[in-house]
């Protein structure tokens, strides 16, 4: 075989693996209620390559689930629907099929999924650390709610995972016990 004629093989099989990337986009599939991690698995052993944005909590009962979807109802499938029908995906359990917009599949670009990916990385690194910032007996400022821009001080952390108790400093020394979220608190300025 000439130089030549493997240079013409390999240029070859570079455009066809372009263009079999090029067929595969990311679409967004709508799940039953309560279904995401169902259909998400269900699609794993379809060998469906799929991404459900989820965040960590923590809830007050031991056997909620740990684990909420970013956007309930809704995932994201990366295919190549010439090799998968849109009728063949609608037939997996825990979903009502794809989103469409004028009867289209709707599309959704590398970027967006990145920014997504992004944006739940920031947010969970945001939980782990907002109600660890603060210990017993610290002053603070509530910076949303009713009682935005109230001073209180921080009791503790409660078994939700961004769920804090504080003392609301009323009239005459009293005090009255709130629960908010870590994320409504600021350090009392100094």
């Amino acid at each position: 075989m000439s130089e030549r004629h493997v240079q013409d093989r390999q240029r070859d099989f570079i455009e066809f693996i372009e263009r079999a990337d090029a067929m595969v986009q990311w679409y967004v599939m709508h799940s039953k209620p309560r279904k995401e991690a169902l259909l998400r698995e269900r699609l794993r052993i379809q060998r469906i390559e799929v991404y459900l944005p989820s965040i960590r909590v923590k809830p007050v009962n031991p056997r909620a689930r740990k684990e909420q979807p970013f956007f309930p109802g809704y995932l994201f499938i990366h295919v190549d629907l010439e090799q998968i029908s849109i009728s063949e995906l609608q037939r997996i359990p825990g979903t009502t099929g794809i989103v469409c917009y004028g009867g289209e599949p709707a599309t959704v670009g590398d970027s967006l999924i990145r920014t997504i990916q992004k944006q739940i990385e920031d947010i969970t690194e945001s939980n782990n650390q907002s109600a660890n910032r603060f210990k017993s007996g610290d002053w603070v400022v509530i910076n949303d709610g009713p009682f935005a821009n109230y001073k209180a001080m921080f009791d503790c952390r409660l078994s939700s995972q961004d769920r804090v108790r504080v003392f609301l400093e009323l009239l005459q020394g009293q005090k009255m016990r709130l629960e908010l979220s870590a994320n409504e608190l600021q350090p009392l300025p100094h």
